[in-house]
């Protein structure tokens, strides 16, 4: 983030915001304007989806638009995959060049709060930028 957007500041808890309930707790929003990563495979290649705290992943629609259906990573995976450990995905700072994307859940929100790397660390950013700051592609994937 220092490099691509040194204005953000990196915002660490005293508490775990591992979970989407953990950090809007933390932060002080609703659930929806977490911006959960998931970490998929689609087929044999690996994406991160970023989506509202509160939205779900439909499987017709995830399919049609990856080209196929979609998994969830296991733990072991997650981390190898990205670098970051489970509760701090994110986009950001990513281990190796994954292809993001962005789900139009995001949209509705001046502002998101997706994790930054840690189990405690997260940030305060508008979708559209961070959509920009990580070469994301916006989809409709999720209900």
């Amino acid at each position: 983030m220092a490099s691509h957007a040194p204005d953000i500041e990196i915002l660490e808890t005293q508490v775990s915001t591992a979970t989407v309930a953990e950090a809007a707790a933390a932060h002080g929003v609703e659930p929806a304007q977490i911006a959960k990563t998931l970490s998929l495979r689609v087929g044999e290649r690996v994406v991160l989806l970023v989506t509202a705290g509160d939205a779900r992943l439909e499987n017709a629609k995830a399919k049609a638009a990856f080209g196929g259906k979609a998994k969830m990573l296991d733990r072991e995976e997650v981390e190898a995959s990205t670098g970051h450990p489970v509760g701090g995905v994110c986009p950001f700072g990513l281990s190796s060049p994954l292809p993001v994307y962005c789900d139009e859940s995001l949209r509705p929100f001046a502002v998101v709060i997706p994790a930054a790397g840690a189990t405690n660390a997260a940030l305060r950013i508008a979708p559209d930028r961070m959509a920009e700051i990580t070469s994301a592609e916006w989809v409709d994937v999720c209900k």
